[in-house]
């Protein structure tokens, strides 16, 4: 009786937050991939996270997965035989695994979970070659999608206009956009996994198949084949891996629009949100990431997205990726394997962001396209940023070797 009359003594003890580290990365099969199942590509991934990890299956106790299935992820974990007490299913489109992430990290920190596995796999070329699937050109026409759709608004052109808009408020040119492509290209060179390898020139670029002005189709993201998997765990578990731990320093998530009439300006994304909570909550600023993987759909996409995470300021984009910066060996390396445009895209590329980031700051590149700091030692933060749908959302992680 006492308590109700005068209150609690004392403030209850606040339960400390874990720490949250990646501890196994690994990606499937990719690019042309004719064979397995979707499903398959996604346990292929699993089991080489997990190896990658050192750790028992046992010790998973969470599961995120998007984008397969009817009641995704428990199709999924069923096929992998896992049971999982902790699951999420946010499907965001692109900036999925970075939101995934994010909440994985949370409810790991908060002992809501321990080991949280987050996988993905596609056979968007296979099927399309098979005859399985046509290629789509929008997400449908309901809801407020309606009002754009049969007007043949589809999801290149929503894209395309954002680029125009950029290009009219801030003389952005076609070469700067192009430039993108390129560097991109040079760096999925050293990359054997990439699908294309074959060097670019800003001329090729401009001079190809118009898909959406301004887009040609090497402004455009592949089509590939592929999965991967990243493994998150509590700093408990870290001793019995067997590489050494990326921590989780920071994410933020946010989400903007679905009809392009509520877009307040196309040349600006979410990643102006997502990037700053990130910053904030890493207690870091861009001056100190090493490596950069950003979703890259586009050309147009990586470029504003370099200007909403504060790499340079709003309308510097075209002039920040001339002049190399964007290379392995440049002023900051971006889509280090490739990317969307060069690597690998099946269908939801966010996840792939997570991998290469963990792989570039372990130091397990390779000697051919592994980035250093100046100085000549590992890179110690990275940074993956997703987006999804037509800069309807975004999903930012800032990764670090401290």
């Amino acid at each position: 009786m006492s308590g109700l009359l005068h209150g609690p003594t004392a403030e209850p003890a606040a339960t400390p937050r874990r720490r949250v580290a990646v501890v196994g990365v690994a990606l499937s099969d990719c690019g042309r991939v004719d064979g397995p199942t979707p499903y398959a590509l996604h346990a292929q991934a699993a089991r080489r996270a997990l190896s990658d990890s050192g750790l028992d299956r046992r010790v998973i106790d969470g599961f995120a997965s998007a984008g397969l299935g009817t009641l995704a992820p428990i199709e999924v974990a069923e096929y992998l035989g896992l049971r999982p007490a902790w699951v999420d299913s946010t499907s965001v489109g692109g900036a999925t695994w970075e939101v995934m992430a994010a909440h994985a990290a949370d409810a790991i920190a908060a002992g809501h979970a321990n080991a949280v596995l987050l996988v993905y796999g596609s056979t968007a070329r296979a099927d399309i070659k098979a005859r399985r699937r046509t290629s789509n050109l929008s997400f449908g026409a309901r809801g407020p999608l309606q009002f754009e759709v049969p007007y043949g608004h589809t999801l290149i052109s929503k894209y395309a206009m954002a680029a125009r808009r950029h290009m009219h408020e801030y003389g952005t040119t076609l070469e700067q956009l192009a430039e993108v492509a390129v560097q991109t290209r040079a760096n999925a060179a050293a990359n054997p996994d990439a699908m294309f390898r074959d060097p670019l020139t800003v001329a090729e670029v401009l001079s190809g198949e118009m898909i959406a002005d301004p887009f040609t189709k090497l402004h455009c993201c592949i089509r590939s084949d592929g999965g991967c998997a990243v493994l998150l765990a509590a700093e408990d578990y870290v001793p019995d891996t067997i590489k050494a731990p990326v921590w989780i320093l920071g994410a933020g998530t946010s989400v903007s629009h679905t009809a392009m009439s509520q877009w307040e300006d196309f040349t600006v994304s979410p990643a102006a949100v997502s990037g700053r909570l990130a910053f904030e909550r890493a207690g870091l600023t861009p001056a100190d990431v090493d490596l950069a993987e950003i979703y890259d759909a586009f050309t147009y996409m990586t470029l504003v997205t370099l200007e909403d995470l504060g790499f340079c300021g709003k309308g510097e984009g075209g002039a920040f990726v001339e002049k190399g910066r964007l290379l392995r060996g440049g002023e900051l390396p971006v889509n280090t394997d490739g990317g969307g445009l060069s690597a690998c895209h099946p269908g939801m590329r966010g996840l792939f962001l997570l991998v290469e980031a963990v792989r570039q700051l372990r130091g397990e590149a390779g000697p051919n396209r592994q980035v250093t700091r100046p100085d000549g030692h590992l890179p110690e933060v990275a940074l993956a940023s997703g987006t999804g749908g037509w800069f309807c959302s975004s999903g930012t992680v800032i990764l670090g070797r401290g």
